[in-house]
C-alpha cells in the first residue's frame, strides 16, 4: 500500500469512530447486535406480510455479462406483457427484498413491479451499462423508476445517459440526492475497496438517529440492517464507491416527469439537500411524508404506495403504462 492509501485508509477510520455508537439509544445497539449475531431476526421478517412475499413471488437471478460474473438479483410480479413497468433500485444496505411491500401492494393493482439488486460495480457508467443490459433480459422497453438514496442517485444517472435512447420513462425519487460531495467521503472512497466489512458498516451506522422513534422507523432500520448483514465485503464496498466518489447528476437531461419524495423528520439528508433537490427540479411533484425516517419505503409504506399510484395513473392508457390495459386499476 503506498503512502497516500496509508494515510487516506488512517482517516477513513478516524472519521469512522470519531463518534460514540454506544448506548446513546436503543436501536443503535440493536443494529450492532444485529451485524454481530447471524440469530437475530428482525420484527418485519417475522410478518405474515412478508412471509407471503417470499413465499409467492420467486428470486431469480440473471446474468448480464458474457463472463456470467455480473448477476442481478430479481424479485418480479405483475402481468408480464407490460413493457413499461415500474423497477425499484435499493439504498446501499438494501437487497431486492426491501420493496416487498411495494410489489405485494401495487402488484394487486394490476401493476408490474421489478425490484432489483445489483451485483459488484465499481463505476457509475459500469453500473448504467449493466443495468440496461438487465432491462433487456427483462424485455422492459421503457421503465418508471422508484430509487431510494444511492437507488434514486443512480437512477438519475441512468437516466442521463441514456437521454438519447429514452429508456427511462418517469423517475420517483425517495429521500435521494443530486451530487456525491454531501458524503464528504470524496477524497477517500478510492479505498473503500481494501476496508473489512466490519469498518464499512460502522460508517452507515453512524449515520442513523441515535435516539428513541417511532416503532415503525425502527421497525425499518431493524430490517434494512439485517439486509446489511446479508451483504459481502465486496458489495458493499463497490455501493460505498459508488455513493461516495465525485459524481454528480445534470438534472437539464433529465427530462421527465419526477416525484420527490422525502421525509420531514430526521433522515441521513440535511435540509440543504433535499432543498438542492427541489431547485434541480422545480417542476416535480413533491411528495412530503411528516415522518417516515431514512426507509419510508417500509416505515411508511401506505402512503409512499398512493404516492406511486399518484404518479403512475396519468400513464394509464398509453404506451408508457406500468399496468396492463386490460386490468382494472383499484382506486
Amino acid at each position: 500500500m503506498d503512502d497516500y492509501n496509508l494515510v487516506t485508509v488512517q482517516h477513513v477510520i478516524s472519521r469512522a469512530f470519531e463518534k460514540d455508537t454506544g448506548c446513546g439509544s436503543y436501536f443503535v445497539c440493536l443494529g450492532w447486535v444485529c451485524l454481530h449475531s447471524m440469530e437475530f431476526e428482525s420484527d418485519l421478517s417475522c410478518t405474515l406480510e412478508y412471509k407471503s412475499f417470499r413465499s409467492t413471488v420467486p428470486l431469480k437471478q440473471i446474468v448480464v455479462d458474457s463472463d456470467g460474473l455480473k448477476v442481478w438479483k430479481v424479485y418480479e410480479a405483475g402481468p408480464k406483457g407490460v413493457r413499461c413497468p415500474l423497477v425499484c433500485l435499493p439504498p446501499v444496505i438494501g437487497t431486492a427484498d426491501c420493496f416487498y411491500r411495494q410489489v405485494l401492494s401495487l402488484t394487486a393493482r394490476g401493476y408490474r413491479v421489478i425490484s432489483v439488486e445489483y451485483p459488484v460495480y465499481w463505476s457509475v457508467m459500469e453500473w448504467c451499462e449493466g443495468f440496461k443490459h438487465l432491462l433487456d433480459r427483462l424485455d422492459v422497453d421503457r421503465a418508471h423508476i422508484l430509487g431510494a438514496s444511492l437507488g434514486g442517485f443512480l437512477a438519475q444517472k441512468f437516466a442521463e445517459l441514456t437521454s438519447n435512447s429514452s429508456r427511462v420513462a418517469s423517475l420517483i425519487l425517495c429521500n435521494s440526492f443530486i451530487d456525491t460531495k454531501i458524503f464528504n467521503y470524496t477524497d477517500s472512497s478510492s479505498v473503500f475497496w481494501m476496508l473489512p466489512s466490519t469498518l464499512l458498516k460502522k460508517m452507515i451506522i453512524g449515520r442513523f438517529p441515535r435516539k428513541l422513534m417511532d416503532p415503525h422507523i425502527a421497525d425499518s432500520i431493524d430490517f434494512m440492517v439485517e439486509r446489511l448483514e446479508c451483504l459481502t465485503q465486496s458489495e458493499l464496498a463497490s455501493r460505498l464507491t459508488l455513493n461516495c466518489s465525485p459524481d454528480y447528476v445534470q438534472p437539464q437531461k433529465v427530462e421527465m416527469e419526477v416525484t420527490l419524495v422525502d421525509v420531514f423528520d430526521e433522515s441521513a439528508l440535511s435540509q440543504s439537500v433535499k432543498e438542492e433537490m427541489y431547485k434541480c427540479y422545480p417542476n416535480a411533484r413533491l411528495a412530503h411524508l411528516k415522518t417516515g425516517g431514512n426507509f419510508p419505503f417500509l416505515s411508511r409504506a401506505d402512503e409512499v404506495n398512493m404516492y406511486i399510484q399518484v404518479h403512475l395513473r396519468g400513464y394509464e392508457g398509453t404506451h408508457l403504462s406500468a399496468t396492463d390495459s386490460g386490468t382494472p386499476v383499484e382506486r
